[in-house]
């Protein structure tokens, strides 16, 4: 009998618990002994809750769990960087596994905990921080361990692919999609981290340090939210033959890495391009598998408490066998690789000029795109008003992201430019 602790019991400890209680036999067949949960600690013993629990497991004294010699995997689940922190820590100290569904807690602070473990001898389990009941983790870990990873390109957050997914099908502006994103329970009171691609950033910085054996690069990630896009651009990349997407890229090339989060326009007939709704897909290339893409529920309590209790599963076995570490947390010897700044990036791009409506303006923007070799692909002009303001539309071929930012910047200085310039990078196909 394997014998674990829970330290939080709302949204995703709920779904944990359920699948624990409902699924016991299941789990007692596959792994030939039981799972057995002994205490969970919350903050209020007497709130109502979706799922009872027998007598005596609720307690409001977090150090019952972390200091009960009889458990044997404590599983954090509140979230947020302290007292989270604090909490795995004491319980790897004391000798005891760890699962956490804490993305924001891992990407921050994982290099910390992950040495802790090493070093005591415990595992760490974080299979529910990256997109929830996707198995993405065990899939980098060890389905594709044969393989040199290429690119990671991901949709792992749920509430921005929402969004995007309702300004696309429904024609309705951000603040209204939002709105409804939160009505839904798909978007937070304050939905900062979703919105901006913090969310995302976290998740990717752990897929990056796992596919490429570095330490967690969060810091590194260049991250660039949603909350600029407009039906108008979404309508023109359609045009175009794309779709936006939050997307989170990880790529190596040359020994460096290209790691950022931001609004991407993608083919349409790309498969991770028809991820709608509050649905997560990763994409994987590896030099030896070729390209595998993996879809499904990205949050939610079911979803992500299966995530969790197949770590649980995995460390209960770990335990029978005496064997921790047997996967390592972490590679063992770290890679030294340069991350690529920003302004490196090479990518397509999508430009929108609020531009007058006269002869020559076209001509005038071009030259300037010239003579920063950003070489146009296609244009779009919608409209004539003579004198106006309109929007004129450019998808590029391959420029540097230095480059744009100047051109964009002196173009935005020219009489006939009316507003500043919105532009969105673009992955896939070059344009002939």
């Amino acid at each position: 009998m394997i014998n674990i602790g829970i330290i939080g019991f709302g949204t995703v400890g709920t779904g944990t618990v359920r699948i624990l209680f409902e699924n016991k036999d299941l789990l007692k067949e596959r792994l030939g002994f039981d799972i057995t949960l002994r205490k969970i600690a919350v903050r209020d013993i007497m709130r109502a809750r979706d799922i009872k629990v027998p007598g005596g497991i609720l307690t409001a004294d977090v150090d019952e769990v972390l200091n009960d010699p009889s458990i044997d995997i404590i599983v954090e689940l509140i979230g947020g960087i302290r007292p989270a922190k604090d909490f795995i820590l004491k319980a790897i100290d004391n000798g005891k596994h760890v699962v956490t569904a804490n993305k924001a807690l891992i990407a921050t602070e994982g290099n910390e905990i992950f040495t802790a473990a090493q070093k005591a001898g415990v595992d760490v389990g974080f299979e529910a921080s990256v997109a929830g009941g996707i198995p993405i983790i065990k899939v980098i870990r060890e389905g594709l361990v044969a393989n040199r990873i290429k690119a990671v390109y991901g949709i792992i957050n749920g509430t921005s692919n929402y969004i995007l997914t309702k300004m696309t099908e429904g024609n309705v502006e951000f603040l209204g999609a939002l709105k409804e994103a939160q009505e839904f329970g798909y978007a937070e009171a304050d939905p900062t981290l979703d919105i901006e691609g913090i969310d995302s950033a976290h998740k990717l910085a752990i897929l990056a340090s796992l596919s490429y054996g570095i330490p967690i690069p969060y810091e590194y990630i260049y991250i660039e939210g949603i909350s600029n896009i407009s039906t108008q651009d979404i309508a023109f990349a359609s045009e175009l033959g794309y779709k936006v997407k939050l997307l989170a890229i990880a790529k190596e090339s040359d020994n460096e890495l290209d790691l950022r989060v931001h609004p991407t326009m993608l083919p349409k007939d790309y498969l991770i391009s028809k991820v709608e709704g509050a649905f997560n897909a990763v994409y994987v290339e590896g030099d030896a598998a070729g390209s595998t893409l993996y879809y499904g529920r990205g949050a939610g309590d079911m979803p992500t408490g299966s995530a969790v209790v197949s770590d649980i599963v995995d460390l209960a076995r770990n335990i029978r066998k005496n064997a921790a570490g047997r996967v390592p947390i972490i590679t063992r010897a770290m890679r030294d690789v340069g991350i690529k700044k920003i302004d490196d990036v090479v990518s397509m791009y999508y430009f929108r000029f609020s531009a007058l409506d006269k002869p020559g303006v076209l001509s005038k923007i071009s030259g300037i795109l010239g003579n920063y070799d950003i070489s146009i692909a296609s244009v779009i002009q919608k409209g004539r008003r003579i004198g106006e303001a309109v929007p004129l539309v450019v998808l590029t071929h391959a420029a540097k992201e230095k480059d744009v930012r100047q051109a964009i910047k002196e173009i935005d200085q020219l009489p006939v430019v009316m507003d500043k310039t919105m532009f969105i990078r673009v992955e896939g196909r070059e344009e002939s």
